[in-house]
């Protein structure tokens, strides 16, 4: 229909549902038919990408339980195993800071409550995920490579009031929240132990040194028991470094535990980038029925307004022809000298005839122009009536066939009606077809409408706006809008939407 290459993709798709309707289409990709669907319905979240993206799988491996299974020996004397300690130590120490701060600020807001005083206390207690949560993602880094994307929204150009709504009706939010308060404090209570843990076991590492750097002064590292000299205490060395090894082992299953807790409660989940995409499935709507209305009430005032003084300015340019006729009639009985008159009579006659055939072909572009916008027909009597009154002022010709149970809803038949008078206008243009056949039906609840020509081919849909507006009209109702067209012909588009509408 269109000239140019072989057909390819103008709307995002995916690969294997272009394929198979390709294949619906009757043509093959491996055979050479250029089918690619034009639109598809709209992706239900963005590309994974590194890190990963909104709406992601997380990675189901963490680093350090791989390199811990890996080589179980060798892991306690690797450098992983020292940013483990260091993670788990600086978070036991931000968790008690946080656990205490967030304690008094929830009690104070509590009794403060009462006169209102309390109620921003108990705000920021609330929204006290947020820099925790940001925190913890930051500090994830520390062991863990692949980072915790944020799963919150960027607002550029939000006021505070309209940041502060959207981030307290996110789910994030409230994840974070309860990151926050009620899984931070199991974790803290077992870094704690496990600060504990590595305080002791390096007291033991290194109490033969304490009791060299003492002596004479008596040191007991157990009750009761004085250790007489350094070489005395070197069973409890033995004892440090088990307890090191032990170390090594809790603080790789609890840092485990922390990045996997991390990624189900601070990270994105595909609920979130679903419902992003559902509110902007939603807007794209929106805008297309105001779109439809503004096109509406555009085709109206020139229907009623324009057209309307066209008409009349037709009759009255008539009725002057008919007066100066008629006035032409009358003198020509009179004296000769009136034949001068008479003569200037009959240039205004025709000055007025003129303008009336003007008239009448701006109003028939008028005409023309409105049926363009929004045919009235389409409206009074359907999809049917409206491409059969279509296929009548072609000058190529075109064979209807379309089934249809009844009317379908506006927004499925006006993008059906405007996918065909674009189909057929590329076909009298570009693609030298010689006849065009449109068929239509409505199958398993989705109207499914094709239109071929016999022309040839090479069709690039790339190469015009009209199909890449059509794509994005019927991507918003959830279809799809093919063109098949191999070199040599014929041209084929195949348009699939919902009857939902």
């Amino acid at each position: 229909m269109v000239t140019g290459r072989a057909t390819r993709t103008v709307a995002d798709e995916d690969t294997d549902e272009g394929a198979d309707e390709g294949a619906g289409a009757g043509a093959d990709e491996g055979a050479g038919a250029g089918a690619k669907a034009l639109a598809a319905a709209p992706a239900t979240g963005p590309a994974a990408a590194s890190p990963p993206a909104p709406g992601a799988d997380p990675p189901s491996t963490v680093t350090v339980r791989s390199a811990l299974c890996a080589h179980p020996l060798r892991y306690p004397f690797t450098r992983l195993n020292l940013r483990c300690w260091a993670y788990l130590v600086s978070g036991t120490l931000l968790g008690l800071v946080a656990t205490v701060l967030l304690a008094a600020l929830a009690l104070l807001g509590l009794g403060l409550s009462v006169i209102g005083i309390g109620l921003p206390l108990l705000l920021a207690v609330a929204l006290s995920g947020l820099p925790a949560g940001a925190l913890e993602r930051r500090r994830l880094r520390t062991v863990e490579p692949t980072p915790v994307p944020d799963p919150h929204r960027a607002l550029p150009g939000a006021g505070r009031r309209a940041r502060l709504r959207t981030r307290l009706r996110e789910r994030a939010t409230w994840r974070e929240l309860a990151h926050t308060l009620l899984v931070g404090p199991p974790l803290t209570a077992a870094g704690l132990g496990l600060t504990a843990l590595l305080a002791f076991s390096v007291a033991l590492v290194v109490s033969p040194v304490v009791v060299w750097a003492l002596a004479p002064e008596t040191v007991m590292l157990i009750p009761g028991h004085p250790v007489p000299g350094p070489l005395h205490a070197l069973p409890a060395t033995a004892v440090g470094l088990a307890g090191l090894l032990l170390a090594s082992y809790a603080g790789a299953l609890l840092t485990t535990a922390h990045v996997r807790l991390a990624r189900l409660l601070l990270g994105p989940r595909e609920q979130d980038s679903g419902h992003q995409v559902l509110e902007l499935t939603r807007s794209r709507a929106r805008l297309a029925d105001a779109f439809e209305a503004e096109r509406r009430r555009i085709e109206r005032d020139l229907h009623d307004g324009a057209q309307q003084q066209l008409v009349a300015l037709t009759m009255t340019l008539g009725l002057a022809a008919h007066e100066l006729r008629t006035g032409a009639g009358t003198a020509g009985a009179g004296a000769g000298a009136e034949d001068a008159g008479a003569g200037a009579g009959a240039g205004a006659l025709a000055l007025v005839d003129r303008a009336r055939g003007e008239a009448r072909q701006a109003l028939e572009q008028l005409r023309d122009l409105v049926r363009g916008i929004h045919p009235q027909v389409l409206t009074d009597h359907g999809l049917a009536a409206a491409v059969a009154e279509v296929a009548q002022r072609h000058p190529v010709p075109v064979e209807v066939d379309l089934d249809l149970p009844g009317r379908l809803p506006g927004p499925v038949e006006t993008t059906a009606y405007f996918t065909v008078t674009e189909a057929l206008t590329n076909a009298a243009k570009h693609s030298g077809a010689t006849a065009v056949t449109v068929h239509g039906q409505v199958t398993a609840g989705r109207l499914v409408l094709r239109v071929t020509d016999d022309g040839c081919g090479g069709a690039d849909p790339a190469a015009g706006a009209g199909l890449q507006g059509l794509a994005d009209r019927v991507a918003i109702l959830g279809g799809r809008l093919m063109v098949t067209s191999p070199t040599g012909g014929p041209t084929g588009l195949r348009l699939e939407v919902p009857c939902s509408g």
